[in-house]
């Protein structure tokens, strides 16, 4: 792969659009270990898989939107675009974090979002390469019933400090 634009990357690693929440992805594993409904706890609707894992790009005209799931999410930067993600915490308090390879600018390579936290994330301004491709570890794994969006009115009840931020995520 000498060709690194968004296109080719879409093609290549036959991302699709992600319904509701925007971007492109593809779901690369799902664990076949299946943890039953009873020891998930409060949240799940079934059993689901044990873990997942996707590819993920944003471009300059996607975003991911305001959003939460039950589980921890880990995001790994592979290479692009630095990302902005803002975290909404359960405890009220609200955070943006970046993905990027300058570690020394605090950016990440990889981070873990705890479940039921909202979270959102769009290309840095300054962009250059016109994408950011990211993967994702869910476990227990995504399931599109455990996909919460978020509403702006509620969201910036809820946490006026990012309310700049949540505007632009939803």
């Amino acid at each position: 792969m000498t060709d690194t634009s968004a296109e080719t990357l879409i093609r290549d690693l036959d991302l699709e659009p992600l319904p509701w929440e925007g971007g492109y992805y593809r779901e690369t594993w799902r664990s076949e270990v299946m943890i039953p409904e009873p020891a998930l706890g409060a949240g799940y609707s079934g059993p689901r898989a044990a873990g997942t894992s996707i590819y993920y790009m944003l471009t300059p005209d996607t975003l991911s939107k305001m959003h939460r799931l039950p589980s921890p999410e880990t995001f790994h930067f592979y290479k692009g675009d630095v990302v902005e993600m803002l975290l909404l915490h359960p405890d009220g308090t609200d955070q943006v974090i970046t993905f990027g390879q300058d570690l020394g600018a605090g950016q990440h390579l990889q981070f873990t979002i705890l479940g039921n936290t909202w979270m959102g994330g769009r290309l840095a301004a300054g962009h250059r390469y016109g994408y950011a491709l990211m993967g994702t570890t869910v476990a227990p794994g995504f399931d599109f019933d455990d996909l919460e969006m978020g509403g702006t009115a509620a969201l910036i009840t809820e946490y006026p400090d990012a309310a700049d931020m949540i505007r632009a995520l939803t």
